[in-house]
């Protein structure tokens, strides 16, 4: 699967809509009614469930991270200095490969470790540590997830992270490189791109997936099991724009519930409806939502204590 803006998998995906029945979900019960915020709650204590959630910038905003596209604030609008053909071509590998100052320039400001996971990262633990959580899916690359101590296994980074470094041009493309070798290099006083770019015979990039690049093996290998599984899903904080992640929306069972939480209604393209008895859009930034679902589930205090918690080192 490449990596996206346009849903050019949109047929693709359309297509598993109409067998998805046949493989998880041809016999399954009808989807169990549900209105709003306190429906979903009730629903969750009603027996042990399997949460999957998907995630996008939304949820790491609040952390001072912005997203991608909201005016004025977002990533995109703040790229104008960069005279950029597209805002998108930050991100682009292709553009990348012909001029990397820019994103390198940019890259300093998104290192993790300057920021601290939100409430909304805190409640994927608290799902956690109830056993709820089959999955969390995300769009972010700030591994803030992580440093809320949900495990590696927990997270499918779909457009990756900066775990990792690898050589992406000239002839040791693929070649690893240590993700503090890029800092270092990056950083004032450092030697620079270019000398690293010499030494290594390339760019270095972080394994944040670009625009033309596929997306990690994970992302395929395990949506299967993980939808198919599903009885709740919670989508956080995206714009449901960028594909092939935005297709995963339409992977559980029929009888699975859907709840929104976000700023604005998105996801109408893909079939999302909160008129019909499974889909939920609850209109609020995702760490206020999060902590009124607590509160609806008598999780108030939980998630308050976890919010006041020292990082805990990376499992």
């Amino acid at each position: 699967r490449v990596f996206t803006r346009r849903p050019v998998l949109t047929f693709r995906f359309g297509q598993r809509r109409r067998s998805m029945g046949i493989i998880f979900g041809s016999h399954a019960k009808e989807p169990p009614e549900v209105s709003d915020l306190a429906s979903i709650a009730a629903y969750m204590q009603a027996e042990p469930r399997r949460v999957v959630v998907m995630a996008g910038a939304g949820i790491s905003t609040s952390a001072g991270i912005p997203d991608f596209r909201t005016q004025g604030t977002g990533l995109y609008s703040k790229l104008q200095k960069y005279n950029l053909p597209r805002p998108e071509a930050m991100f682009d590998l292709q553009f990348f490969r012909r001029d990397p100052a820019p994103f390198y320039d940019l890259v300093q400001e998104l290192w993790p470790g300057r920021f601290r996971p939100t409430p909304s990262h805190w409640f994927l633990r608290l799902l956690s540590d109830k056993g709820l959580l089959r999955r969390v899916y995300t769009q972010n690359i700030d591994s803030l997830e992580s440093l809320a101590g949900l495990a590696a296994e927990q997270v499918v980074a779909a457009h990756g992270n900066f775990d990792t470094c690898h050589v992406v041009t000239g002839r040791s493309a693929g070649k690893a490189v240590p993700t503090e070798e890029l800092r270092a290099a990056l950083a004032p006083g450092g030697e620079g791109w270019q000398a690293l770019r010499e030494r290594h015979g390339g760019l270095v990039k972080p394994a944040i997936v670009f625009f033309g690049e596929n997306l990690p093996d994970r992302f395929s290998q395990l949506q299967g099991g993980d939808f198919g599984a599903c009885d709740l899903l919670i989508i956080m904080g995206t714009s449901l724009q960028v594909f092939p992640f935005a297709g995963l929306i339409d992977l559980p069972p029929r009888a699975c519930p859907r709840l929104l939480l976000n700023r604005e209604r998105v996801g109408g393209d893909l079939g999302f409806d909160p008129d019909s008895s499974r889909d939920v859009f609850h209109e609020a930034d995702c760490d206020s939502s999060v902590i009124e679902l607590c509160k609806l589930l008598g999780w108030q205090e939980e998630l308050e204590r976890l919010c006041e918690s020292p990082i805990p080192p990376p499992p």
